[in-house]
């Protein structure tokens, strides 16, 4: 798998390579004014574009291989299709950000060194994650960090300058943005594709195995329609939504697959309703690969997909619709109702009145039942069109080069198509002169619908790399405060002469007028972030009160901020109890202190 994302990340450099020369090539065309100069180009155009369709044949037969992501169990099964992830650049967010902490937050940037490394780390380890729980929680802990991130660097009127590249996931067209939001985007939708490689290795001739990899299409879907529903204008087409929509149906196809193999796997006797439950639920996998299908023949979709997927889905939908009408012919022939089990004749007759879209014309499906002449040649109408089906399946699967090469594949049609050959020929006798009736349609059904798993973000807790900023309240990319100023108190008789309030960090709600906290130049609205020198913008409000008491007769030496706006939050008023008077903290605004549980004293 190593060596897959190392020859994806060759061929998308040379894309990205060939895509300049591309885009220099055609803006030469169109300022020249020289016929022979624009010859030269039109040839090298030329040269360019064939170049870059082969390296994107190259990439697609990548992309779509799915041999390298199935599970390693000897047990015949269908193949899934996972995705690949998204490929991208090095990013350095170093100078951006200690730009930012010096210009915005009025810090030392060096002091930060160790944060910046440790998110460049984080960034450098998610772009190859492991296969399996730890990948997709490392996955989880950088989009969790990328939160805070965007609160702490990136303000909404203002671009930070850093520049994010990530391939499309299938024809590895680069894209390039400035905002965090497609790095959220590009690493929510590795989240999903990562699960659809989870699902896919998963071993599924055991129903354990069965479950893991229906939870990990559940969650994939989850993913992908979180990201349709959450992220728009996206610029490279694996995000956008119409491939969204193709991507989260795919997944409920595929778990409707596995359902049906759960199903397969528990059902041990050949008795009648169970036969028919069986057709019932191949019949559904049938609709559900039909659906994508369609998907994937949208305008937008139709050139984007995969062939080898959109071959893979066709094959998919005629062999489960074959194995439908071979488990209702199976269900026909193979049991026969006797006079004594009238309750199980009764229920057997009931789901079989239920089985067909519509009534199929002749004798009534009670009588059919019973008349094990009307049953064979039923059944044997239903394997005729298995038959074709199957045949079908590998005429579709013949024609993709790529779905050639998986030998499992090409095991599992002809066994099965081999199945319905020798039931058929079972049923067939020479004195059968009747030409053989039309099975009809099979009414598709599952007893486990599918279900889209939301993406739950807080499984995997993270801690502010850049927590020593201070409370992201405050201390975000989306305040704006005057200069840290340095107030020097001195203790008298009556006090300090203030009033503190809150927690991280510590507000002065109120400051007396004369008084020694105001003769310093301490002004209601300002924030404590450090008292002698030592850090508080977390200290909580019995900390900083004790600070205060213990200063020597030297007095204490206050560094506080005020805030003069916040993007996200209007100034907030304090309301007197009793009264619908409010008061505004001067021009500065201030934290709703009203859901914190705390103290407000004077000192």
């Amino acid at each position: 798998r190593r060596d897959l994302q190392h020859r994806r990340a060759r061929i998308n450099q040379q894309i990205n390579k060939e895509m300049r020369m591309r885009a220099g090539a055609e803006n030469l065309f169109r300022a020249t004014t020289n016929n022979k100069v624009k010859e030269t180009v039109a040839l090298e155009l030329s040269f360019v574009n064939s170049n870059l369709q082969l390296l994107k044949e190259e990439l697609e037969e990548l992309n779509s291989n799915m041999e390298v992501y199935q599970t390693d169990s000897e047990a015949i099964n269908v193949p899934m299709i996972p995705l690949g992830l998204k490929e991208t650049k090095e990013v350095d967010f170093t100078v951006s950000i200690q730009d930012f902490i010096c210009e915005h937050y009025g810090e030392d940037s060096s002091l930060y060194d160790k944060e910046i490394k440790e998110l460049m780390e984080l960034r450098q380890a998610m772009r190859t994650p492991s296969r399996n729980q730890a990948g997709l929680e490392l996955l989880m802990e950088y989009y969790n960090q990328l939160y805070y991130l965007d609160q702490r660097f990136f303000p909404q009127h203002r671009n930070l300058g850093v520049q994010f590249h990530w391939y499309d996931s299938l024809t590895g067209v680069p894209s390039c943005q400035r905002t965090l939001a497609f790095e959220k985007g590009s690493v929510l939708f590795n989240i999903g594709a990562l699960y659809t490689q989870i699902g896919a290795r998963q071993d599924r001739s055991v129903t354990a195995g069965i479950d893991r990899a229906v939870d990990a299409f559940q969650r994939a879907a989850g993913a992908f329609n979180y990201l349709k529903e959450n992220f728009s204008n996206a610029p490279s087409l694996d995000m956008s939504g119409p491939s969204l929509c193709m991507l989260v149906r795919l997944m409920i196809a595929q778990v409707q697959e596995c359902v049906f193999e759960r199903v397969t796997l528990i059902t041990q006797d050949t008795h009648f309703t169970s036969q028919l439950r069986l057709a019932q639920e191949a019949a559904r996998v049938s609709d559900v690969y039909m659906l994508v299908q369609q998907t994937m023949t949208q305008p937008l979709m139709k050139d984007y997909v995969p062939f080898s997927w959109a071959s893979m889905v066709q094959v998919k939908s005629e062999h489960f619709r074959a194995l439908s009408h071979y488990y209702a012919a199976v269900a026909l022939c193979d049991h026969t109702l006797s006079a004594e089990e009238d309750e199980g004749d009764e229920e057997a007759e009931k789901a079989f009145l239920q089985f067909y879209v519509n009534v199929p014309a002749g004798p009534p499906l009670s009588q059919v039942l019973r008349d094990p002449e009307q049953r064979r040649k039923l059944g044997k109408a239903h394997l005729r069109r298995a038959v074709m089906r199957h045949e079908e399946a590998m005429r579709v699967h013949s024609l993709c080069k790529i779905l050639r090469k998986m030998d499992i594949l090409q095991d599992v049609l002809s066994l099965t198509h081999k199945r319905s050959l020798d039931k058929y020929s079972e049923l067939d006798r020479e004195d059968d002169f009747d030409e053989t009736a039309e099975a009809p349609e099979i009414q598709s059904q599952t007893h486990q619908k599918p279900e889209i798993t939301p993406i739950n973000f807080s499984t995997v807790q993270v801690t502010d790399v850049f927590r020593r900023l201070g409370p992201l309240s405050v201390f975000c990319a989306r305040a704006r405060w005057g200069p840290v100023r340095v107030i020097c108190l001195q203790r008298r008789e009556g006090g300090l002469g203030l009033t503190l309030r809150g927690d991280s960090p510590v507000l002065v709600a109120g400051v007396v007028p004369g008084g020694c906290a105001a003769e310093a130049g301490l002004r209601e609205g300002d924030y404590i972030v450090a008292v002698d020198g030592q850090d508080c913008k977390w200290a909580k409000h019995g900390e900083v009160v004790q600070m205060l008491k213990s200063c020597s007769d030297r007095g204490a030496e206050l560094s506080v901020v005020t805030l003069h706006s916040h993007d996200t939050q209007v100034s907030t008023c304090k309301k007197r109890e009793g009264g619908g008077v409010t008061k505004r903290l001067g021009s500065t605004f201030s934290l709703s202190f009203g859901s914190i549980r705390d103290t407000e004293a004077m000192y």
